[in-house]
Formats: C-alpha cells, structure tokens, sequence
C-alpha cells in the first residue's frame, strides 16, 4: 500500500487510524516517522514518503515520533492473512526467530535460502530480517524501559542485544533518546507494580467485539492451563526460555495484558502470541464490508461488527485438543485435556493460584499408554499417531506453516477427516479462508438464515465470502446460544 501514494496522503491528512500498521510515514523536513492516524498537524504532502514498516524508516534515517509511538501500533495484517513467502518470514521474526537462530535459522525453517529470504523481504518491506528484528528488539527495550524498573543491562539483554552498547546506540538511532531518558518521560508510578509483572496495553484496530473471542477461550478452558476470572482470561504459556503467566481482558480501545515470565528474553514472543490467540492484526473493516456483500449475513455482521477468530499460542496443542474434541461435547474434551495436563503437564507456580500446569509437549505425550485414554480405539489411534509425528518433528505445525501443504499432511493421518484439518487449519495455523462446512453448528445457522445447508452446496454459496471464510464461521456459530458465544459475566 505504501506505493500508493494519493491512498496513503488522504488518510494521514484524516488521521484515519485503520491505517495504522500498514504504513509509515516519513516527513522529509523534520526526519520523523509516525503512523497515519498521528494526532500532530499533518505535513505538507510534499514533504511526505512512505514505508512499508518501521525498520525501513529507520534503515532511510528517520526516528520516531515521540507523540504517535509508531513502533506501537498494530501490526500489518497483511502477514495474517499470506502464506508466502515473506508473510511467514514476518510471523517469525515476529516470533524471535530471529534473535534466537539467527538469519540462517529463518531461512531453514522456511525451506529457502539466506540470499532468497533477505531479497524478498527487502523488496516489499524495505528492510531485511536484521533490520527487522533490530526494530522489534527497540521496540521491546522501550517497553521494558517505559514499564520496568529493571537496570538497563538486564534489559539490554532480555530484549535480545548483545551488547549494552548496541543497545544505547539502537534506542539513541530509533527514538533521539537515550534509555534514562526514555525512562525520566514516564511518571514513576507507571514503573512500579508487582515485581516480575508486566502490564501492557495491546492495541487493534477498531471494532472488536469480544463476545465470541473471549468466550470461546474460556468455554473451552482447560483446568490447571487456562481460567476466566475477574473479568480476564488467563492461562500459562511454554516459551523458548521459560515459561510464562498471562492475563488477558477486553477494553474499549485496548487489551490489558498483564505478563509474568520466568526469563524475560521471551517477552517479545509472549506479545506476539498473545496478540495472534486474539487475532489482534486482522482488519475488521476489510472484514466486515466483504461479508455484508451477502444480505444473509448482512444483518449479523451489522448487529456485532468486528468479530475475531479465537486461535492459540501453540500450535501444536490446539492440535492435540481438537482431536480430544472430536465427537464429544465441550465439556468433555475439557475432561479429557484435564487429565492428560495433571499426568504429563509440567507444574508451575501461579501467584495468583488456579493455574498450575503447562499443557503438555508433545515429546511428553508420545510414550504414554494408549489405553489410559478413555476414548474409542481408532480415536486413540489417531492422538497417537499425530503426537509421535509431533514429537519426531515429521509433522510441523507453527506460525511459519504453510495452509496448504500442513492441511495435507494432517488428512493423510489417521482420523483426521475434513473438520479436524479445517478447525486446525483455522484457529492454529491462522488461514482466514478457512471454512467448516460440515460443522453442525454451521448448518444449522446457514439452514435458519436460509443459506444452502448441505456441505457442497454451502461451500458453493462461500465462496463470495473468500477470502474472510473463517470470519463468516464466526458470524454463523454467533446465532446459537452456546457459551461460547458470550462474554462470561
């Protein structure tokens, strides 16, 4: 979008907050960079270019606006909505690839070489993984700065630097601040709280109905791993250093996020998952006027706009829970997770009590005893085919899979039929055209709305829907009054 330049000087000149993460803009007088909805007077257009992402306005000089925080705003939807290959580079460096295996590891996971990685993502974004991460590692400095009272070196550190000169020099380059003076602009009492928390505000864009999203989560919460209270949805995370405690709950214009981590070098990839199990990059406006092309869901749309699609933090646990799930109700596949966490999940310490495990590893569940599961035989089959692919990596399912050829290796496996590859392929993988045509749930809402009900026949009917196909899941499963429909009181 950046190319457009006539699009992107209307919405700077409106201030038009939809734009926020889908480009920057750069003023050429004053060297700055801010989002478009920037609340300053807006430049001359002559004064105006544009950027793909913050990392290329920082490789081209320019620092960022200390009034609009550009490096806080939601990211691009573009890569959540992309298999290719510079959307699934950009949901790894988003996950700390990165910083952990260096250039060469993003490119291996990916299957392509360096050179192949660094061009194309230098030529759509501007930057290439380096500086990439080297953005995302400023932006993780300055909130630990901003909502820490940690010395500078230990975050210099968890914020992935591997020096705290580098550091210095990165936050000086980025902001035109020195870190103590990044610190001295926020009121103390931001700094405080309990020690080792971190509360944060997760910014999207506007609308977000949290009916469905939080309700779901917590309908489907399993005890020891994940809880509703207190208005937040809450649950412990297995990060690649540690492991984490995270509390999540809807505002009006944000997310309050409050994170406990074990090793503060995941906080970068405690965001970033958070924010992808809420969906918080889609763009709902984009959205919703696709789908109220159709006078069906026209009206649903209209009555509770900007509907998410509740995904997860680990792949390859939504995996091995929906499994669990099939043919049983929500309660029982609660059951059933349960008793595999208290058996083979790893104890934590919760601060605040309910919590007490993390959901178990695949490596953890591929020796266990197929007939201490209580379900059918071919059923036990299938978990136990699945969590061995799992766990001698013959299988990968993460942020970096590819929709089509992951949702082909999961219908080769035993038990997996059209509904368990497409709800994974949905809520774990992040494919937004992901549909559920032989969903009870979803005949049933297309037959009461009076849209086809059998399978081929409503796929026919969705593909007017593409390419937001899971978006319409949502808007269907809302006409029923399951649990997880509602925001629990």
């Amino acid at each position: 979008m950046h190319l457009e330049r006539e699009r992107c000087v209307r919405a700077v000149q409106s201030k038009d907050a939809r734009f926020d993460g889908w480009f920057f803009t750069a003023v050429l007088t004053t060297r700055i960079y801010c989002r478009p909805s920037c609340p300053a007077v807006p430049p001359k257009p002559q004064n105006m270019t544009f950027y793909p992402s913050a990392a290329a306005c920082q490789q081209a000089g320019f620092r960022a606006c200390k009034r609009c925080r550009p490096d806080t705003s939601p990211g691009s939807p573009e890569w959540n909505q992309r298999a290719d290959l510079v959307a699934r580079a950009m949901r790894l460096i988003a996950d700390g690839v990165v910083d952990r295996e260096g250039v060469p590891g993003l490119a291996a996971r990916l299957g392509y070489s360096t050179r192949q990685v660094e061009r194309q993502l230098l030529a759509e974004l501007g930057a290439g993984p380096l500086a990439l991460a080297r953005a995302q590692r400023a932006q993780t400095a300055r909130l630990l700065v901003e909502t820490t009272p940690l010395p500078m070196a230990e975050i210099a550190f968890a914020a992935g630097f591997s020096s705290i000169r580098t550091f210095n020099d990165t936050v000086r380059e980025v902001f035109a601040l020195s870190p103590s003076e990044l610190r001295a602009r926020k009121p103390k009492k931001d700094t405080g709280g309990a020690p080792g928390v971190l509360c944060l505000r997760l910014p999207f864009r506007a609308p977000l109905n949290p009916d469905n999203l939080f309700g779901h989560l917590a309908a489907t919460a399993v005890p020891g791993v994940e809880e509703w209270r207190d208005g937040a949805y809450r649950r412990t995370l297995r990060l690649p250093y540690g492991h984490g405690i995270v509390s999540l709950a809807p505002r009006p214009d944000h997310i309050a996020c409050r994170l406990t981590l074990s090793d503060l070098r995941d906080l970068t990839v405690a965001i970033s998952r958070c924010r992808r199990l809420l969906d918080l990059d889609a763009d709902p406006v984009a959205v919703d006027e696709q789908l109220r092309t159709d006078p069906f869901l026209a009206p649903l749309v209209d009555k509770a706009p900007g509907r998410r699609v509740p995904r997860t933090v680990d792949e390859a646990e939504f995996a091995v829970r929906a499994v669990l799930g099939q043919q049983v109700s929500t309660a029982a596949a609660r059951t059933h997770a349960a008793r595999l966490v208290t058996a083979h999940g790893k104890p934590v310490d919760d601060p605040e009590g309910g919590l007490t495990h993390l959901f178990p590893a695949p490596e953890a569940l591929a020796g266990l005893d197929p007939e201490q599961l209580a379900m059918p035989r071919t059923r036990r089959t299938t978990f136990t085919t699945l969590v061995g692919r799992l766990a001698d990596g013959t299988l990968h399912l993460g942020v970096e899979s590819d929709w089509a050829q992951a949702r082909a290796r999961l219908l080769a496996l035993p038990g997996f039929g059209p509904w368990t590859v497409d709800v994974i392929t949905m809520r774990a993988l992040g494919d937004p055209d992901a549909f559920l045509p032989t969903d009870l749930g979803i005949r049933r809402a297309a037959r009461e709305l009076g849209l086809p009900s059998t399978p081929a026949a409503l796929t026919a009917r969705a593909a007017a829907w593409r390419p937001w196909r899971a978006y319409a899941v949502q808007y269907l499963w809302a006409t029923d009054s399951h649990p997880i429909n509602f925001l629990p009181v």
